[in-house]
């Protein structure tokens, strides 16, 4: 188990130069954007236009801040997201556009090297103590919102954009909000 800290995540600049880039955590750790295996990310996306693309990447983009951004992923119909939209997966291989619905937003970024790693990812309002299952791999518990409670004999408090790391020995995890909390819980495992 590890507290990753807002204040400690890496800023870097995007792929393509159009922006920057906050590292929650990538694997193997240092990796960069070519040789990563799985990569959490946030970004500051000030202006409409293409996405960087991964080659043998999927990805997948949720909206923290701001109105909300129109995907266009070639081959799918426009995707719309906003704050309360579930997480939304697309290959980060396809050639991808966003607009801005109305100025600036900062999304959270999910990425896997496909055929080595799978994720998954579920944005979770509570206001209430709830049970969390960790899968095999790594499950990353990040606080949006809100603040969140790991209640136990050295209980864990995240503040928000703070991140909780956890292994494979953790089963279940109970988390209490306070007073609400908006939660994304990544769980990344290996390709079988």
């Amino acid at each position: 188990m590890r507290i990753l800290r807002a204040a400690d995540y890496r800023v870097m600049p995007w792929k393509n130069g159009g922006g920057t880039t906050t590292e929650i955590a990538v694997s193997p750790d240092g990796a960069g954007l070519d040789d990563f295996d799985w990569r959490v990310s946030m970004a500051r996306v000030e202006t409409s236009g293409p996405f960087s693309s991964f080659s043998g990447v999927d990805r997948t983009l949720s909206v923290l801040e701001g109105e909300g951004i129109v995907l266009d992923v070639a081959g799918r119909p426009p995707e719309r997201m906003t704050a309360a939209s579930r997480p939304f997966s697309f290959p980060a291989d396809q050639p991808t556009s966003a607009a801005l619905i109305a100025g600036p937003i900062t999304d959270l970024n999910v990425m896997t090297r496909r055929g080595r790693m799978l994720h998954q990812v579920e944005r979770l309002a509570i206001s209430t103590p709830v049970e969390i299952r960790t899968d095999a791999g790594s499950t990353f518990i990040l606080c949006h919102a809100g603040h969140a409670i790991f209640p136990g004999t050295a209980p864990i408090r995240l503040g928000p954009l703070d991140t909780l790391l956890l292994g494979p020995d953790a089963a279940v995890l109970r988390v209490q909000p306070e007073p609400d909390a908006i939660l994304f819980v990544i769980r990344i495992i290996g390709a079988a």
